[in-house]
């Protein structure tokens, strides 16, 4: 059945017909399960980085007004008080996942859906046929810019999203809410005209660390004062949010320091490093860049940021695909030349985390980048491999944690 199904895609694509099968999917799929968007409100996420955060923070916001929520986003699926591991692989998942999300969210009473956007999931239109009432834009960054065949037909992805909001959806009293403070904003801006709210900073009490979570928080806070919740549950609510897992995740605090972080772009591994370089100590950073011809650019970019940054720099595998592992690690040591770190080359993951802990000392932070959550490794020919950085660091701990 599943060669079956490849194959069929493989000749729909052929014949020039993606669009129109993607199209019908996400038409199917709503009329299915009953167009659910329009019993309750509907807030996208979309940008490069924080979607999960941002999505997670709403969620938050709006359990502690007493509110139940859905939630897809990369890392989980909620519905009201269940929730379970996003383990399919995409973000955003088609074959009508979302719409039985929230199908089953309005069977139970839930008022509010939250729905990671991501531009991939755009393109093969899986947010057609919901109908959003608030579009959040938490900024944009050189990311998947060679699946998508350049930044401006990436940015246009997103732009998409944007516009299908605006024209497309039933709503009437419909919101977008924008990161002021990124150069592509202005973009969003002329689309959503004067149904735009601005973000920048939530300068309350908050556990996440980070500039850019201060950036999520107030694009939370933003979109929870749109619904009418109040001020003191938005700060209560934030004051909690203890992270996301993988994104930022201190699995250890003393003698030194162990995070998890989903950072693979140059610019949340900049903003990653810089978070905890005012930490004290050193910085011990593992990480990879993913293979399968993804982004290849960024591999160098990603060397030269930890070798500013980082006094060891251990490089491995992320996600391989076809890929030599060992061709992919030369490729981003390349921009580590000229630097005073200490650079060394595992491509077995769990081996790069053993040595980054026997490396560690007091004040150290030793930070792994690239999988977050992830609940795999992908390999060659689809294989998957279950993984967490997470576990690793946990049992390669052992007594030290």
């Amino acid at each position: 059945m599943k060669y079956a199904k490849r194959f069929l895609r493989s000749v729909i694509k052929l014949l020039g017909l993606l669009k129109i099968y993607h199209f019908a999917l996400a038409w199917g799929a709503s009329v299915f399960y009953g167009r659910p968007s329009r019993q309750m409100t509907v807030i996208g996420v979309t940008g490069t980085k924080g979607k999960t955060t941002v999505a997670e923070l709403i969620s938050a916001i709006l359990n502690e007004a007493g509110e139940k929520t859905v939630l897809s986003s990369s890392h989980r699926f909620q519905v009201g008080d269940r929730s379970w591991t996003n383990k399919t692989g995409n973000t955003m998942p088609g074959r009508g996942l979302i719409q039985k999300l929230l199908r089953d969210g309005a069977k139970i009473g839930s008022k509010y859906g939250i729905v990671e956007v991501v531009s991939e999931g755009v393109v093969q239109y899986r947010h057609k046929f919901m109908d959003f009432d608030i579009a959040v834009f938490t900024g944009l960054h050189p990311e998947h810019i060679e699946s998508h065949g350049g930044l401006e037909k990436y940015r246009e992805a997103k732009l998409n999203f944007f516009r299908d909001v605006k024209k497309n959806s039933k709503k009437k009293d419909r919101k977008f809410v924008i990161n002021k403070n990124n150069e592509h904003s202005k973009y969003f801006l002329e689309i959503a005209g004067s149904d735009t709210v601005l973000y920048e900073k939530y300068d309350g009490p908050i556990k996440i660390i980070g500039d850019f979570n201060r950036e999520n928080a107030a694009a939370a806070a933003t979109v929870a004062q749109l619904l009418g919740v109040s001020s003191d549950v938005i700060k209560n609510a934030l004051a909690k949010f203890s992270g996301v897992p993988g994104r930022m995740e201190f699995v250890k605090q003393e003698p030194f320091k162990v995070v998890v972080d989903y950072a693979h772009t140059p610019g949340s591994l900049e903003a990653a490093y810089g978070a905890l370089k005012n930490n004290g100590g050193g910085l011990i950073c593992v990480f990879g860049s993913d293979g399968g011809g993804r982004d290849k650019w960024k591999r160098p970019e990603l060397g030269k940021i930890a070798g500013r940054h980082c006094k060891e720099i251990i490089l491995t595998s992320e996600n391989p695909y076809e890929e030599d592992p060992q061709k992919i690690i030369k490729e981003i040591r390349a921009g580590t030349k000229g630097s005073n770190a200490t650079v060394y080359e595992i491509p077995d993951r769990t081996a790069a985390i053993r040595k980054a802990i026997n490396l560690a000392k007091p004040g150290d932070t030793i930070i792994l980048t690239g999988k977050g959550s992830e609940p795999f490794m992908k390999m060659a020919k689809g294989k998957k491999i279950p993984w967490s950085d997470r576990d690793v660091a946990i049992k390669e701990l052992g007594d030290k944690i």
